[in-house]
C-alpha cells in the first residue's frame, strides 16, 4: 500500500533539495499529485499474477498462442525514471488456455512496480509457467529507457531487448524461430 504521507514529505524535501520553493503556485500541489501518481504507477506491488492466469479454458490444440505488442510502462528501480515498450508472449498450451486479456494484465502486474527489464521479462515467463502450466513459454520485451535517453549517455531511440524461454521454448530452436517470425524479428 502506498504511504501517501511519506511520499508527500519526500517530494517536498526533494523539491527543496534542488532549490525550489515548494510554496510557489506551480509546485504547491505537486507532492499530492506525485503521491496519487504513485498509487497508479506502482499498483503491481499489491498484485499477484495468479488472479489473472487462474481463469482458463479447456482446449485440445497444442499450437502456439501468441499475444504480441502488449504496451507497457514501468519505472527503473535504479534511477526512478520510466522505461516503456512492448512485450510479446507465446506459449504452447497443455490442455488449457487463458483469456488473451489476462496476458496483458500479467504484464501490468510486473511492470507496475520499481523494476528492471531483465527481471520483469523473467517474472512474466515464470508466472505463465507456474499458473497456466503450458508446455513452454517465451517472453520478449523491447523497451526504451529514459535513464539512457535523458541522462547519462543520452541515446534516444535505443532499445533494450530481453528474452526469457521456459519449457519446450528453451529446447526447441524451431519453436523459437517460429516465434521470432511471428513477432516480426
Amino acid at each position: 500500500m502506498v504511504n501517501q504521507k511519506k511520499i508527500k514529505e519526500a517530494v517536498a524535501l526533494f523539491l527543496e533539495g534542488i532549490g525550489e520553493d515548494t510554496g510557489r503556485e506551480g509546485l504547491a500541489e505537486t507532492p499530492e499529485r506525485i503521491a496519487r501518481m504513485c498509487e497508479e504507477l506502482f499498483a503491481g506491488m499489491e498484485e499477484d499474477a495468479s488472479g489473472h492466469l487462474s481463469k482458463t479454458f479447456v482446449i485440445e490444440s497444442d499450437e502456439m498462442v501468441l499475444e504480441k505488442d502488449i504496451t507497457f510502462y514501468s519505472v527503473c528501480e535504479h534511477h526512478l525514471l520510466p522505461f516503456y515498450g512492448k512485450v510479446h508472449i507465446a506459449y504452447i498450451p497443455d490442455g488449457k488456455v487463458v483469456g488473451i486479456s489476462k496476458l496483458a494484465r500479467t504484464v501490468e502486474v510486473y511492470a507496475r512496480r520499481p523494476q528492471i527489464q531483465e527481471k520483469m521479462t523473467g517474472q512474466i515467463a515464470e508466472a505463465v509457467m507456474k499458473y497456466l502450466q503450458p508446455k513452454g513459454v517465451i517472453v520478449m520485451a523491447e523497451a526504451e529507457h529514459m535513464c539512457m535517453t535523458m541522462r547519462g549517455v543520452k541515446k534516444p531511440g535505443s532499445k533494450t531487448v530481453t528474452l526469457a524461454k521456459k519449457g519446450c521454448f528453451a529446447e526447441d530452436i524451431q519453436l523459437q524461430n517460429d516465434f521470432f517470425r511471428m513477432v516480426g524479428k
